[in-house]
């Protein structure tokens, strides 16, 4: 008789610890999906272990075809010469871009020494896809003296680590850098 009940009894716990571990398993996995929907690299922050190759961070999947393209050919390249390219910025979110922009203004002490780091939202080429922050330093040595030939091009004379693609310069080489983005026309609006 003990054995009967027993079964009886197990039968009706499987349904209840079924029950109780997909609620479980559910529970975890919207704490997980919620978790990610709040990463911080959603608005184009990255760690700083990210590469070009890295599709899961917006700061490279959101980056112009064109220029990933450009970065990634040349990363590979530059991997036969021991040299691994970081992504320290790419695309941003204008939101993003602004909480930088109020950052270096409290950093630097005005809107104009601001400026010469930090373009507004509506200027910045990151906003736009347009523009990748590199690191380390041997990355931006070895762009700065080999990007020409895939269209990669340093901007601005302050800031080494920050590249654009300018096509033609694969053939002309690239152009003459401004001294920091108060040069650049682009960035007066």
């Amino acid at each position: 008789m003990s054995s009967t009940r027993t079964r009886a009894r197990s039968r009706r716990t499987r349904p209840v610890v079924l029950t109780l571990l997909v609620v479980a398993l559910v529970a975890v996995a919207a704490w997980f999906l919620d978790a990610l929907g709040d990463r911080p690299w959603a608005d184009g922050e990255v760690s700083d272990d990210v590469t070009v190759f890295d599709d899961e961070f917006p700061a490279v999947a959101n980056l112009d075809p064109d220029l990933l393209a450009a970065l990634r050919e040349a990363a590979t390249d530059a991997a036969d010469d021991g040299i691994t390219f970081s992504v320290t910025s790419g695309w941003r979110s204008p939101e993003y871009q602004d909480r930088l922009l109020s950052d270096a203004v409290s950093e630097y002490g005005s809107a104009a020494e601001a400026a010469r780091w930090v373009a507004t939202a509506e200027t910045s080429p990151h906003v736009q896809g347009d523009a990748l922050d590199v690191g380390p330093w041997d990355a931006m040595d070895w762009l700065s003296t080999s990007g020409a030939r895939y269209g990669l091009c340093q901007v601005y004379a302050n800031e080494p680590w920050h590249y654009e693609l300018r096509p033609d310069a694969a053939h002309v080489g690239c152009p003459p850098m401004y001294d920091d983005p108060t040069q650049d026309p682009r960035m007066q609006q």
